[in-house]
Parts: C-alpha cells; sequence; structure tokens
C-alpha cells in the first residue's frame, strides 16, 4: 500500500501536487509561508468560480394577487455544490427543477396588506364620516326637516324658557336650514343669560380669545338681540363694557339688566345705557362690582326710568341709597338690598321718612343681613308720608335685628295694602306691636328666631290670629317662646278662623306646641302641605319632624289620635 504524503495535495482532476515544489515528483521543500499561501490563493480561485447564492425576492403583481415563494431544494448534488475544509455548505442555486405534481404543490402565500398612514381629517369631517349612510327609509323619518316652522319656533319657545336662550338656540341652529330659520325668530331671543361660555371665572385672557368674545358678542347682537327684552350677564371680568355698549345700541326694548358676579364696570358703560336704552326699567346689580359714582350719575340723570332697583350692601354703596332717598327715582317700584351672611359690616343707616317722601309708588322694600339704623328727618311732614302701596316688606336677618315696634309701626302706618311681612331674626317685635299695623289682609308672616337664644317669654299671639287668622297662607314662629297655654289657644282659633284650604304652610320649629294643640289644625284644615315640627321638645318620639305633603300629614293625625 502506497505511503501517503501530508506535504502534498489533490488537485480537483485527482493528480497529486507536491507541496515543497509546486510541481509533481519535485522533493524540493519550501517555508512554511509559501505553503500557506499557495492553499489561500487556491481557495480565492475555487470562490471566484462558484459565487455565493442570493436569495431571489419574489415579485409583486399587486394586492390581493397569489404570490410565488421561491426556495432552495434539500436535494442538491455533490458535483455541484463546494465543499470548504470545515464542512459547510456554500449557498448556490440550483438548475430549475421538474414541476411537482398538483398535490405536491404548496399553497401560494398571500402578502399582508401594507399600513399606510392615514390622511389628515378635520374635525368636521370625522364627525360627517361616523355618521351612518343614510338610506331612503330613514330620510322619511326626517320629521325634524318636515315640521312646520311655527311648530319648531313653539317647542324652541318652551325649552328656551326652560334651559335659556343660549346656548341651546345657537346649538339647534346648526342642524339645518329650517331649524336655523326657526331658531333666528326674535321672539325666542327676548330673554337672554350669558355665562362664561369661553372660560372660567377669574381666568386669564388671551388676546384672541378677547377679540373672539367680542366677535361673538357683536354678532348675536345685531342678527338676534332686536327684541330683547331681558338680558344677564354672569360671572364676567372682562369686556363687560362692551357688551353693555353693544346691547344697549342693538336693542332698544331692553327692559331689564342683570349682572351676577361681574367685574369691571364702568362710565362707559352706564353712559352707554343712558344714551340708547330708553326703556329700561330694572338694574339689578347685586353680588357685582361697579364704579358706584356712574351708577348714581346715572340714576341722577335717568332714574326717572328706574322702577326696581336691586344691589348688595358695602360700605361704598351707601351713596345708592342716599341717592335713592334724595329722590332721584321716584317712580321706583321695587328696592331690594342685600348682604352676605359672613359679612362683618352689616350696620347701614336707613331713614324710612325720606324714602316714603321720596319714593310714594314703592311696593316691595328688602333688606337681607343688614342692621338697620333708623335715621330721623324733623323737616318732612308726616302727613305726606307712608307707603301706600306697599306690598311686601322684609327686613330679615340671620342673627339678629334691631327692628322695634316703634320703628315698624312709623315705617307701615301707611301701608294698608300689605300682604307679606318678612320679621325674621327681629326679636325685639312683640305680638302686640304687630297688631297694632294697619294692613287688615296679611297672607305671609315669617317671624322666626334663627341663630340665636331666644330670651323671655312672649304672649298673645292669639291677638295676630284674631287679626290675620281669615287670611293667613304662611305662617312661621320659629323658635318664639310663647307658653304652651297661648299656643294651644291660638292654634286653636286659627283652626276656627280659617278656612281649609287657606293655609298651606306652618313652621312651629323650636316651640312648646303639644299634641293637644296640633289635633284641631291637622284635623280641619286639609288645605295644609307643609309643617315643621322638628325640635318641638313637648312632642313624643316620631313626630318631630318635617311633613312635606297631605298624605303624611294625614298620618300623623292617626297618631294624634
Amino acid at each position: 500500500m502506497e505511503e501517503f504524503d501530508y506535504n502534498s495535495s489533490v488537485q480537483p482532476g485527482g493528480s497529486r501536487v507536491d507541496s515543497a515544489s509546486g510541481a509533481s515528483g519535485s522533493g524540493k521543500t519550501t517555508p512554511r509561508k509559501e505553503r500557506l499561501k499557495s492553499n489561500v490563493a487556491v481557495k480565492a480561485k475555487k470562490a471566484k468560480k462558484t459565487p455565493p447564492f442570493h436569495f431571489q425576492q419574489p415579485t409583486f403583481n399587486g394586492p390581493g394577487e397569489d404570490i410565488v415563494f421561491f426556495g432552495i431544494d434539500d436535494s442538491t448534488d455533490s458535483d455541484d455544490v463546494p465543499w470548504s475544509e470545515d464542512s459547510e455548505i456554500v449557498s448556490k442555486a440550483k438548475s430549475p427543477k421538474k414541476k411537482k405534481s398538483v398535490s405536491q404543490e404548496k399553497p401560494p402565500l398571500k402578502r399582508k396588506p401594507v399600513k399606510k398612514k392615514p390622511p389628515v381629517v378635520s374635525p368636521d369631517q370625522e364627525k360627517e364620516r361616523e355618521k351612518p349612510p343614510v338610506h331612503a327609509a330613514e330620510s322619511e323619518d326626517r320629521w325634524g326637516q318636515h315640521l312646520p316652522e311655527e311648530v319648531l319656533v313653539y317647542i324652541f319657545q318652551m325649552v328656551a324658557a326652560e334651559d335659556g336662550a343660549v346656548p341651546f338656540l345657537c346649538r339647534v341652529g346648526r342642524v339645518c336650514r329650517l331649524w336655523n330659520a326657526a331658531a333666528s325668530t326674535p321672539i325666542l331671543w327676548r330673554k337672554v343669560t350669558v355665562g362664561y361660555c369661553w372660560y372660567q371665572p377669574a381666568k386669564k385672557l388671551f388676546a384672541k380669545t378677547r377679540d373672539r368674545i367680542k366677535e361673538t358678542v357683536a354678532w348675536l347682537t345685531e342678527n338676534r338681540f332686536s327684541q330683547l327684552r331681558d338680558f344677564t350677564l354672569c360671572h364676567w371680568a372682562k369686556n363687560v363694557d362692551f357688551t353693555l355698549e353693544s346691547i344697549s345700541k342693538f336693542c332698544p326694548h331692553l327692559h331689564s339688566l342683570h349682572l351676577s358676579y361681574c367685574k369691571g364696570l364702568t362710565a362707559s358703560g352706564m353712559h352707554s345705557l343712558g344714551l340708547h336704552s330708553r326703556s329700561l326699567q330694572t338694574i339689578n346689580l347685586q353680588h357685582s362690582q361697579f364704579q358706584i359714582d356712574a351708577v348714581v350719575q346715572y340714576l341722577e340723570e335717568h332714574g326717572n326710568q328706574i322702577r326696581q332697583m336691586l344691589f348688595t350692601r358695602s360700605s361704598r354703596h351707601d351713596k345708592l341709597l342716599s341717592a335713592i332717598s334724595r329722590g332721584c327715582c321716584p317712580n321706583l317700584e321695587l328696592l331690594d338690598i342685600n348682604n352676605s351672611v359672613a359679612s362683618k359690616d352689616t350696620d347701614m343707616c336707613v331713614c324710612f321718612k325720606m324714602l316714603q317722601h321720596s319714593c310714594p309708588k314703592l311696593k316691595i322694600f328688602r333688606m337681607m343681613n343688614i342692621q338697620i339704623t333708623e335715621k330721623v328727618n324733623r323737616k318732612i311732614d308726616e302727613s305726606e308720608c307712608g307707603f301706600p302701596l306697599l306690598d311686601e316688606f322684609c327686613v330679615t336677618n340671620a342673627a339678629h335685628s334691631y327692628m322695634t315696634d316703634e320703628v315698624l309701626l312709623d315705617t307701615l302706618f301707611g301701608s294698608t295694602k300689605l300682604r307679606v311681612l318678612d320679621l325674621r331674626g327681629a326679636k325685639r317685635i312683640t305680638a302686640g306691636g304687630l297688631a297694632e299695623l294697619p294692613s287688615q289682609e296679611l297672607e305671609c308672616l315669617f317671624w322666626g328666631v334663627y341663630f340665636t337664644n331666644p330670651y323671655g317669654i312672649k304672649d298673645n299671639l292669639h291677638l295676630l290670629i284674631e287679626k290675620w287668622g281669615h287670611t293667613l297662607r304662611q305662617l312661621d314662629i320659629t323658635n318664639q317662646p310663647f307658653t304652651e297655654a297661648d299656643l294651644e289657644g291660638s292654634l286653636r282659633l286659627l283652626s276656627q278662623l280659617s278656612d281649609a284650604n287657606t293655609l298651606v304652610s306652618l313652621n312651629l320649629t323650636g316651640t312648646k306646641v303639644t299634641a293637644k294643640a296640633l289635633r284641631p289644625v291637622v284635623e280641619r284644615l286639609t288645605g295644609l302641605n307643609y309643617l315643621n315640627l322638628t325640635s318641638c321638645r313637648n312632642l313624643p318620639r316620631g313626630m318631630k319632624k318635617i311633613y312635606r305633603s297631605q298624605g303624611e300629614i294625614r298620618e300623623l293625625l292617626v297618631k294624634l289620635h
């Protein structure tokens, strides 16, 4: 057997080549570096002859068509694939394969659709796309587009009276042309309340936002407010003067103006009202900040057309009451001055004689949470004073009131038509002083004492029942310290004098009423719908609560027997 020489290599054709000489049959030796170079050259030559195989990407004819997948066949011949020293296969494409049978063919693979970026769509276009397509059958159900315009106006009028014209009419006007025409009817815009639609109260506004608000206000006043009667502006800290100027110029029928929790009313806005709003009769500035001198000047120039004046009391606002007492508003019918419960500055000096002389047509007088100090003016003739048309007199206070019987009689000595008397907190008033009032048909008497501990003992409640028992509809004597006997006799007299359906509300909270005193009232007065018996210590447990319906009061009657 022939011995194998490790210094020789075999050529592809099968002949042996001596590695030392590079030729067949030579016995010369060469250095190791030259041997390695010759091996690298042979490998490089083979690599040039057989280029590496590259996977061919399939061609796509279009979405939805079948795609043919090309791969490497595992059954390759050894003659066609060269082997390296580490026995790795160098990839090479084989000649085209034979066509397989139908059963052996692999199902074609489908290409996944390529995700494309969605186009930029505006919010209005997106809403339109979300709407389902309208079919012929559904188009017949569009009853809102086929109603007569008069019917739509009537429907809109009911909703606007309940929820307000803004923003309801602004929104329904964008539905279709028919609804827009109905929502544009001037009669629907007679009473409008505008709140902080664009921003929250006390929030800083940018210039663009302010301009947008002005444009909206100007468009509404020019195109919708031609028949505006009552206008209310709530929680506006900016653009108050601009709004009043626009309203006064384009709303000649403006009758009532109400600014609630607003700031920034200056002489510019009041001057525009005086120049254009000749029909303005009601000004409500409660809980708003404004320039006192501007309002006083307006009342001095145009106060004869004002019928109702409402504002919140402060030390600076005393000038308004002084201007009214001087006779700036001779036709005033309602004067309402309120104050915050938490306010510490509650004292206010009032000259009722001057008010009686300056406002003889006054019908409603209200002062809430204000400590009234009587101011005497002896220059006024008492024969010409009095409130002959006064219908409601209210001087309520959450704590206590300094009103006395003498001051009350001097104020109401000429008020024969008085129907509502609210003296809550006036614990210095007595039943005898109330009985001397000239009114004979009082319907509502609120004489409760709240947030204070009543002192002493009161009596003669029967004097009030004898005078007004046949006309009283509401009676409130909360926490009044009447005796048990006085309460029992007065309630029995009330059940005899009052008709069955006259008295509707009775508040006996914190009194000494007993079950025996309640029985005739509950039995006979069937029109009673509200009965407050909370904190009545002389009643048995289970009865001391509020009864808010005739059915609940009937259940109480069963317990009383």
